[in-house]
């Protein structure tokens, strides 16, 4: 790098740090003259960077933005804050954020030098959280699953079922989604050869292979996941006709307890799985909002059941 090149990077650095700069604080902070500064400021413009100039009292050099700006420029201190505040937003409850936070992290990381990986290694390994309610996951698990996703790389892990059995995949990554509480991979399955929903916090031992994969026509992730978890473990699959808007039953209806879809203007479907008929005809009945069971019939059978019981335990009158 030349010695221009290497003052104009410098220059921007400077320009990006506050919002105005003199030409005589910048040539000071550089060591050069102020016809330099103007110079080095021509040559970031013609890279694309909308450096702005003011004469006067309060004028100077001031870095503009827009859809022109290209990346930022951070130094090693900042790199490694950035790095470390992105590992620990990849983990948080914070609605939205720890994927954006993920996706930021992967494209980071892909450029920081060795040396730096390690240092924010090392502040990460000697922070501790205080615990929550959602299932924590290793970062670089996140990382790694998250650079096999944009990288069609094929990823290896041992998995925890939720029966205790172990094993040891191979699969192709194809999306991250998190639920709120917890993190899933949608994944093709090799060895099962079928589309797989895996919980990261079951995950051990996760590495990339190395093996490039062709993408394959994948369903969609959000709603793979959602019935993987609310549907397909379980003995029994509820539909209940709800008389409410679908944007108002998702209030009060998480994604992590069914499926809702609209059925008209006011009314939606909701379906939901469960292993004991009279737990969900419990949990069904505390819906604000006037439904009736669509199936199973057995269902149905519990609803009736449950409702003598209560107009027994509500007493005469």
């Amino acid at each position: 790098m030349s010695d221009t090149t290497g003052r104009a990077l410098r220059l921007l650095s400077l320009l990006q740090s506050r919002p105005v700069w003199t030409g005589p604080e910048l040539a000071a902070r550089l060591g050069v003259t102020t016809r330099s500064i103007r110079r080095d400021v021509e040559r970031l413009r013609e890279l694309g960077y909308p450096v702005r100039a003011a004469k006067g009292v309060g004028g100077g050099y001031q870095l503009g933005a827009g859809r022109a700006l290209p990346p930022l420029l951070l130094d090693d201190e900042e790199a490694i804050a950035v790095a470390v505040c992105l590992r620990l937003g990849a983990g948080g409850t914070v609605a939205g954020l720890g994927e954006a936070a993920l996706r930021t992290l992967a494209k980071l990381d892909q450029v920081l030098p060795a040396r730096l990986r390690s240092q924010v290694a090392a502040v990460q390994e000697s922070t501790t959280t205080l615990d929550s309610p959602t299932s924590r996951v290793d970062s670089d698990t996140l990382l790694t699953l998250a650079r096999g996703c944009r990288e069609t790389e094929r990823v290896t892990f041992a998995y925890a079922a939720a029966s205790g059995a172990e094993s040891t995949r191979r699969v192709e990554p194809y999306r991250l989604v998190a639920t709120g509480r917890r993190w899933y991979l949608v994944a093709y399955d090799l060895d099962r050869e079928d589309w797989r929903s895996f919980r990261l916090d079951r995950m051990t031992d996760v590495a990339a292979t190395g093996w490039r994969f062709h993408p394959r026509p994948a369903p969609d992730a959000a709603d793979f996941v959602q019935r993987s978890t609310s549907v397909a473990p379980y003995d029994h699959v509820a539909r209940v006709l709800v008389h409410a808007p679908v944007d108002e039953a998702a209030q009060l209806l998480a994604p992590t307890t069914g499926r809702l879809e609209a059925s008209g203007t006011d009314q939606c479907v909701f379906e939901s799985g469960g292993n004991d008929l009279g737990v969900m005809a419990w949990h069904l009945s505390r819906l604000p909002w006037r439904f009736e069971v669509l199936e199973p019939p057995g269902l149905r059978d519990e609803m009736r059941a449950l409702a003598a019981r209560l107009t027994v335990a509500a007493g005469p009158g």
